[in-house]
């Protein structure tokens, strides 16, 4: 069995810092050789990529998210700074690739102003 975990989501006020973490076990072939993704989803709105570990990043985010993963953990990480208030939303994580597809179940993040 796959599974993915996110953590790290809290309420932080708008300027601040936090970093979602992703850890993925199981069953998975070729972890190492897959994309990891983050996605956000604001109340109200669809799902959104924010960034791949192949560099992408959402023109929203850019210079203030940076994606890193570390293999030997098996975990993606995403460090966001100067978070703004809509950065808030539900953030999960997506681990694809070699035919497969698994996400986590989201970690809330809240911006205040």
């Amino acid at each position: 069995q796959v599974q993915v975990v996110e953590s790290g989501g809290d309420l932080v006020q708008a300027g601040g810092s936090l970093r979602l973490s992703c850890a993925a076990s199981g069953s998975i072939i070729n972890l190492d050789a897959m994309t990891w993704y983050w996605y956000r989803q604001a109340p109200g709105k669809q799902r959104e990529l924010v960034a791949s570990d192949s560099g992408d990043y959402a023109g929203s985010v850019k210079g203030r998210f940076t994606i890193y993963r570390d293999n030997a953990k098996n975990t993606v990480y995403l460090q966001m700074n100067s978070l703004l208030v809509e950065d808030t939303g539900v953030y999960y994580c997506n681990v694809a690739g070699w035919g497969q597809n698994f996400w986590g179940q989201g970690t809330q993040v809240t911006v205040s102003s």
